[in-house]
């Protein structure tokens, strides 16, 4: 949080060494406005700017581009934005990889998510949960731990690729229990649980919006989510929590910019945001997938920022993942 209060200092000091154009939030936007996307068309990160953009341009009559930049975990897309003059006219869709996890993965970015964007808003959550194959003889989560430790080695874990959240949630699983579990990663989280339910893996951590129907057809298990409370879509499935493991793990999205980016202007992006996605067709379109739209300030978003960095830092030393 301390790290994020200097950043905020810093920009507001650069605001006053700005003319009144720009740092004017009356007068944003004057111009065309790019969101550079760091995942392929379809995904949450791509989706969720394309509706902000559209909105901002009906009430702003100023374009809203959104540009897909795939790449190193978000590398590619966050180096873009953070040397991108921060004027308000480059934004970042990011999401947990880059700011929570990468930066513990790897020495040659270029650039550090921390220091070099700032948080606008933290526009979406979406819980993880815990997922087994249907043959693996296990109801419960204490039956799962007592299953895997009796067969060291054997079950498998899938996930969505390195340093994937459902990696991370995969490592700490076996950290917290004290299990031998083999990790198989894939190109994605279709491929996935595509191999899950084909009994190619046996256990995977995956987000409730794409789990929730396997799960209701019979063709997953689901063991427990990974969140404080339980998700209203699947009320029958215990927390982790709950079910005697602790483990809070969720994706997350949210829209950054270029430290240095005028405070008026965060602010007004920040208040757009929550106003497109507090409307009740949009809010209730994801909620019933089983995920949240926090919103709040760009401080609210910086230390939910700071809180996971800090968090994941630890999982992946012990673990050594490494991409560099």
């Amino acid at each position: 949080m301390r790290h994020y209060t200097l950043l905020v200092a810093a920009t507001l000091a650069a605001a006053l060494n700005l003319t009144q154009g720009a740092a004017n939030s009356g007068e944003y936007p004057s111009r065309p406005i790019k969101i550079l996307v760091p995942q392929a068309p379809g995904g949450l990160t791509d989706i969720l700017p394309r509706i902000l953009g559209q909105k901002i341009s009906e009430s702003t009559k100023q374009p809203v581009v959104v540009e897909n930049r795939i790449g190193g975990n978000g590398a590619v897309a966050g180096a873009e934005v953070a040397k991108a003059l921060p004027d308000g006219y480059t934004i970042l869709s990011g999401f947990h990889a880059l700011n929570a996890m990468l930066p513990h993965m790897s020495s040659k970015l270029g650039f550090d998510p921390n220091k070099d964007l700032m948080p606008v808003v933290h526009v979406l959550t979406v819980p993880n949960i815990l997922v087994i194959h249907p043959s693996v003889p296990a109801n419960s989560l204490r039956e799962l731990i007592a299953h895997a430790k009796a067969t060291p080695g054997r079950l498998t874990c899938g996930t969505q690729g390195i340093g994937s959240t459902g990696q991370l949630a995969c490592e700490l699983f076996k950290q917290a229990t004290g299990t031998d579990i083999v990790l198989v990663p894939h190109r994605g989280a279709a491929p996935a649980q595509q191999a899950l339910m084909g009994g190619h893996v046996t256990m995977m951590f995956d987000v409730v919006t794409l789990a929730m129907e396997p799960v209701r057809a019979g063709q997953l298990r689901a063991l427990g989510v990974a969140t404080a409370n339980r998700v209203e879509i699947l009320k029958g499935v215990p927390t982790l929590t709950e079910a005697g493991l602790p483990l809070e793990m969720s994706a997350w999205f949210g829209l950054l910019t270029p430290t240095g980016t005028p405070q008026p202007v965060i602010n007004w992006l920040n208040r757009e945001a929550n106003r497109v996605f507090s409307t009740p067709e949009i809010r209730d379109r994801y909620t019933s997938q089983g995920a949240s739209l926090p919103l709040g300030t760009p401080e609210d978003f910086g230390a939910h920022i700071a809180a996971e960095y800090q968090k994941w830092g630890p999982v992946i030393r012990n673990a050594n993942i490494r991409i560099d």
